[in-house]
């Protein structure tokens, strides 16, 4: 039953990580600019967290040392939300979540490269299909995708790698995940304050609709997909809940596809089936497994 409950509760994860476009690209069409998005999503994650935290009776304290930690885990998570829906802008949504979603492979490889493990026949195989399957999703029957958005999810990819590697010290361990997630959230909502303010300036939110759509994106798209990913990882284990992180991509294809008209062939579709492939090797090569 447990194992059960964990399966079900990695495909919430997944599937609710994979609607950050749905509720983004409105915002994105109503005018609002990208750090005003995210400030308002990571102030609305760490009001939510911070309740969270509050109700069950969470320790809030942290040494100095342990909040410049944070604060530069805010700056990768804060780069990573950046350079995903920057990229909306540029290429499809379906095609951005699924290039980004070559994550594993690149903490894999970091792993390999800075922490000496060993370099396997299927992590190197599941490198190059993650290349071919990234070659095929940047040719469509127009030609080429745009060179600004699939760099800026290309960096995605790099930021997010580091985040997931930098999760592995002790002091970052010994937190509580929802304090650890609320710290996160608190130092990227004044990340983006701060960015906002020297940019574009920190934009009202237009109509009550733009709040539905933030409320989705703090709520759905990071609060619960974030606590059900530690849920499932605790009851079906890290291995099960990775692979299931493949629905992440999945849906958000779908999202585009059927709710924002994007354009899906045969290259897209053997370039996302190739990196799910990749990304499922990785994980079950992996001596320890990797979560989203």
């Amino acid at each position: 039953m447990d194992k059960t409950k964990g399966i079900i509760l990695a495909l919430i994860s997944s599937g609710t990580f994979g609607l950050i476009a749905f509720f983004s690209i409105p915002l994105l069409k109503a005018g609002m600019h990208a750090p005003s998005i995210l400030f308002y999503r990571s102030l609305l994650a760490a009001s939510l967290l911070g309740i969270i935290c509050i109700i069950r009776k969470r320790d809030f304290r942290i040494s100095p040392k342990l909040a410049v930690q944070l604060l530069f885990l805010g700056l990768l998570y804060t780069m990573t939300s950046m350079g995903l829906i920057y990229s909306y802008n540029y290429i499809s949504s379906g095609v951005s979540t699924t290039i980004h979603f070559l994550y594993p492979v690149s903490v894999a490889c970091m792993m390999i490269i800075f922490y000496k493990e060993k370099l396997s026949r299927n992590i190197l195989f599941a490198a190059v299909l993650a290349l071919v399957g990234v070659a095929l999703l940047c040719w469509s029957d127009t030609g080429f995708i745009n060179t600004k958005g699939l760099l800026a999810v290309l960096i995605t990819v790099f930021t997010y790698s580091t985040y997931i590697v930098s999760l592995n010290r002790k002091s970052i361990k010994s937190l509580q995940p929802e304090v650890f997630t609320f710290y996160v959230m608190l130092f990227g909502a004044f990340i983006f304050s701060v960015f906002s303010y020297s940019t574009t300036g920190i934009e009202i939110v237009p109509n009550v609709k733009a709040w539905f759509n933030l409320g989705g994106l703090a709520l759905f798209a990071t609060v619960f997909s974030g606590l059900a990913l530690v849920s499932a990882v605790k009851y079906a284990g890290s291995t099960v809940t990775s692979i299931l992180g493949s629905l992440e991509p999945v849906v958000a294809t779908l999202v585009g596809v059927f709710h924002f008209g994007e354009p899906f062939g045969w290259n897209s579709l053997s370039g996302l089936l190739l990196i799910i492939g990749a990304v499922t090797l990785v994980i079950i090569s992996s001596k320890k497994p990797l979560e989203e």
